[in-house]
């Protein structure tokens, strides 16, 4: 369970203060898809990366499994990051190797022995798909292909949590389908909890059972996608979830079709 308390993170800067996220209280159950979903400059990014303390928040806890993290040493911290990966929109794959060894990297910091690494390796690209690509380099793969690189590699290290920070942005929509198809597979049989960042409606739509809505760092509401896209209750909410400004234009409701639960 990941559960965040009262979190608020400010930058300073030359400007003055930018409070990127105030007093955020959110619980990710074990196993859930939990979507977190704004505009840009909501503080998502922020947030997701408060998770794993790659930012630190202001003042506030973020509790995994009961234990707090930024109250973690720097050693069990690293130990820690080990069961939370994380996948982003630019892919950040190793231009200069193959996707084997790709997927090998985070094995090899590990310390584990190379014949392990690669048999893994090799399981976790036929995981996501890709077995028969294994000798190709990223710049020979669709934006597709590689995120599904990137998946199998987030997945090395046995993650309890997958930390997708606009993981599908620059994908079509075709692609974006069958990687969110991907992401829920892989949560359905390994049982790993999603936390998954967008300002696609889509994207949660499609692949979460948990929904928060940000708004100016803040979260203005969350609950069940079912319940949230058809009964928005705050402003920002309405905003997202009807962007032409009239409840019929939703595209998921155009043709009775019942929303996600």
């Amino acid at each position: 369970m990941i559960e965040i308390k009262d979190i608020s993170k400010q930058f300073y800067t030359e400007e003055g203060t930018v409070e990127a996220l105030s007093h955020v209280s959110l619980t990710v159950e074990d196993g859930d898809i939990f979507g977190i979903i704004g505009m840009s400059g909501a503080g998502k990014s922020t947030l997701v990366r408060c998770i794993n303390m790659l930012e630190r928040p202001t003042s506030g806890t973020i509790r995994i499994d009961g234990c707090d993290v930024g109250a973690l040493p720097e050693r069990q911290l690293r130990e820690l990051r080990r069961s939370i990966s994380m996948i982003f929109q630019g892919f950040h794959l190793l231009m200069q190797r193959n996707c084997l060894k790709n997927v090998c990297f985070p094995l090899e910091l590990a310390g584990k022995n190379k014949r392990e690494s690669r048999e893994k390796a090799m399981e976790l690209l036929n995981v996501v798909g890709l077995g028969d690509k294994a000798k190709a380099y990223p710049a020979q793969l669709s934006g597709g292909q590689q995120q599904r690189v990137a998946i199998a590699r987030a997945l090395a290290t046995d993650p309890k949590v997958l930390l997708c920070d606009e993981a599908t942005s620059a994908l079509d929509p075709a692609t974006t389908n069958s990687i969110l198809e991907l992401i829920r597979n892989i949560n359905q049989k390994l049982g790993i909890t999603v936390v998954v960042i967008t300002h696609q409606m889509s994207v949660v739509e499609k692949v979460c059972n948990h929904v928060a809505i940000l708004d100016g760092g803040q979260v203005v509401e969350q609950g069940r996608v079912s319940d949230v896209f058809s009964h928005p209750k705050s402003e920002a909410a309405r905003r997202l979830v009807f962007p032409e400004g009239n409840p019929h234009s939703f595209y998921a409701g155009e043709e009775g079709v019942a929303l996600h639960a």
